[in-house]
């Protein structure tokens, strides 16, 4: 397997102030072709250690893409790498996240294609069902990016009302209909969602902080529809400057990722939570300027 690693190692206040500072083989910024005729490619992510990307670059060598992968600690490191150059194509956001950086840096970061959706469930601890959970107050995420998730996971189960005019993909506990909901929230940490779920609380957990407690996956008693449109502002993509849209390289990179090779190590990776999506870089576009919009 031939592909370099890259660590990405200042802080996103230092990258900022200074630029992204990063350790890498070579100093090329943009797409180059080897003596042997292969096409390197930067590609950022926060996700190289998992099976996936190991797959995934296999499979671009076969098909004459070398992937210098630039491994990020960090996310928001990463879509200013790509904003200067650093980096040349992403892979570690979902829309609804670039759609908060594209509002808050007045920047235009567009979408190539997408990637898979991790679906969310709600897990109680020594139950299979949300039968009886009226009542219940559910841990749910407290950070931006999920929250929306989290309340619009309790929506489609039936045990969350939110009020009239409140903003469907993006609600905040604010927006929930008290009286006419089955369950009410308490927001926390990420981190702490599994100590409420051990403590006998419902919880909205997310996937890497299943894998890090022990928690089956396949345990939840309830998981939102990744097919749902309520779920779209999660689906993760492939991100590039506005101008690389039509980039054929970038395009078969995107198509790689979804082929069933690396769709087998993903499910591995995930533990059967993850669900490639295809979409169109239209669609998906479609959706960031509206998040986008939302947020500014």
């Amino acid at each position: 397997m031939r592909f370099n690693r890259t660590i990405a190692a200042a802080a996103a206040t230092v990258i900022a102030a200074a630029g992204l500072v990063a350790c890498s083989d070579s100093s090329e910024t943009s797409t180059s072709e080897s003596a042997d005729g292969n096409v390197t490619v930067k590609i950022g992510t926060t996700d190289a250690d998992q099976k996936a990307w190991s797959v995934f670059a296999d499979k671009a060598e076969e098909e004459g893409i070398t992937l210098d992968i630039v491994r990020f600690t960090e996310y928001p490191q990463v879509n200013p790498a790509l904003d200067e150059g650093q980096i040349e194509i992403s892979k570690f956001q979902t829309i609804n996240y670039q759609a908060q950086y594209n509002a808050s840096a007045n920047k235009d970061l567009r979408i190539i294609g997408s990637g898979e959706i991790n679906v969310l469930g709600l897990y109680w601890k020594d139950h299979d069902s949300i039968d009886g959970i009226e009542g219940e107050e559910v841990a749910i995420p407290n950070d931006p990016s999920n929250q929306g998730r989290a309340i619009n996971v309790l929506v489609q189960a039936g045990l969350v009302t939110l009020k009239e005019g409140a903003p469907q993909l993006t609600p905040t506990p604010t927006d929930i209909d008290q009286d006419a909901s089955k369950v009410s929230v308490i927001p926390v940490d990420a981190s702490q969602t599994p100590n409420a779920y051990n403590e006998g609380r419902p919880a909205i957990i997310n996937n890497n902080w299943l894998s890090r407690a022990g928690i089956d996956p396949a345990s939840s008693v309830f998981a939102d529809d990744p097919n749902s449109e309520l779920a779209e502002p999660y689906i993760n993509v492939f991100t590039v400057e506005a101008d690389q849209l039509d980039n054929e390289t970038y395009q078969k990179i995107v198509d790689i990722w979804q082929s069933p090779e690396v769709t087998a190590a993903l499910d591995e990776d995930s533990n059967g939570t993850a669900v490639q999506v295809q979409r169109t870089a239209d669609e998906l576009n479609e959706i960031l300027d509206r998040l986008t919009e939302e947020y500014k």
